[in-house]
């Protein structure tokens, strides 16, 4: 559980790509769970992921060109389409047989939801409508066609499970996340006390009602409540809902290897003034994530050495919760079993 690496999980969604970093007739080279994914944009506006080795001569794909729905490869042209399929190599002559149905180099499942683009990681070649996580429609209150009002990613040099972890830390803030103008000075810990149950694919946090005394959250409405929740195989949802308004905040972890991890945060509000605050927004993004980013990098160097660590309850249940479910994760899919939540409800108390 607190080792350097982590077993990655497949038979499930990653994000690949923010929407507007992949132009129609453009593509982005990506490293996913260890493996190397062309992210792609036809002509035709539709995005694909193909597997970013030409099955010719092993070149990468990035290096060549999108034409129309296809990638035509650098070296001696080979085109390849959606489904990874060949249809097309220029130097075979008439009457020189070669099934080219039979030749492939690879692809992976595709899919643009959110203003974001999704990769599926097949566990056994299944499709996602074959499998647990069908499809990537789990954000609440927000349209599948609406872009986010803030995007960010930072690469981590830690494993999934040290992201996760971090993220879903609830006593770190005072100590790591400390600015000028964000918990500065860690001696004003109070007491909390939060009620937790079981979700799809995790837990989360039940709704409760937000202090009406804060300006921000005065901008929602009336009766603001959020909702928490973190899911496999690496996603903390944020819901904070007002009468007026709605705001999601999502974290996503993306394993690049097994030791290193993509966080994206991404922020959506159904308050159209948002988005010229964008940049501002994105700011603070990166310097709160980067607070995240720094204390992970400084806690690798240590557990390479560390031979005993601990958790304690109630601080670091949450923690083990991730454990437990990623554990039920996989041996469902050793079993070939549907996933069965083994989490109960519970109180959680700790000073943050």
């Amino acid at each position: 559980m607190l080792s350097l690496k982590a077993d990655l999980l497949r038979g499930c969604w990653y994000i690949a790509a923010p929407s507007s970093a992949v132009k129609r007739g453009t593509s982005a080279a990506r490293t996913m769970l260890g493996e190397p994914v062309l992210v792609v944009r036809g002509e035709d506006g539709k995005v694909f992921a193909l597997r970013d080795v030409c099955a010719h001569r092993g070149i990468p794909l990035r290096y060549g060109a999108v034409e129309g729905d296809s990638v035509r490869c650098c070296y001696h042209g080979w085109r390849f389409g959606p489904d990874g399929g060949c249809v097309e190599i220029p130097s075979l002559r008439e009457g020189q047989k070669l099934d080219l149905a039979k030749i492939r180099c690879g692809a992976f499942p595709c899919e643009e939801r959110y203003g974001l683009i999704w990769v599926y990681f097949a566990a056994k070649g299944e499709e996602p409508s074959e499998g647990p996580m069908p499809d990537t429609a789990f954000l609440p209150d927000i349209a599948d066609d609406r872009p986010p009002a803030a995007l960010i990613s930072q690469e981590f040099d830690c494993s999934v499970d040290h992201a996760a972890f971090g993220l879903m830390d609830p006593t770190h803030a005072a100590y790591v996340h400390t600015s000028w103008w964000f918990k500065r000075g860690a001696t004003k810990l109070r007491p909390k006390e939060k009620s937790f149950e079981p979700s799809d694919y995790g837990w989360r946090m039940v709704r409760h009602k937000l202090p009406p005394q804060n300006l921000v959250y005065k901008l929602l409405g009336k009766d603001v409540s959020t909702e928490i929740s973190y899911r496999l195989p690496g996603y903390r949802i944020e819901h904070i809902k007002g009468d007026r308004h709605t705001v999601v905040g999502l974290t996503a972890m993306t394993p690049i290897t097994d030791e290193k991890t993509e966080v994206y945060q991404i922020f959506y509000a159904t308050m159209g003034w948002v988005k010229p605050l964008g940049p501002l927004v994105r700011h603070f993004m990166n310097v709160f994530l980067g607070q995240d980013r720094r204390v992970v990098v400084q806690q690798r160097e240590g557990l390479v050495n560390a031979s005993r660590l601990m958790l304690i309850n109630d601080a670091d249940t949450q923690a083990r919760w991730w454990a437990r479910i990623k554990s039920e994760w996989q041996e469902a899919e050793t079993e070939e079993r549907a996933f069965a939540n083994p989490l109960k409800p519970q109180t959680l108390r700790w000073r943050s």
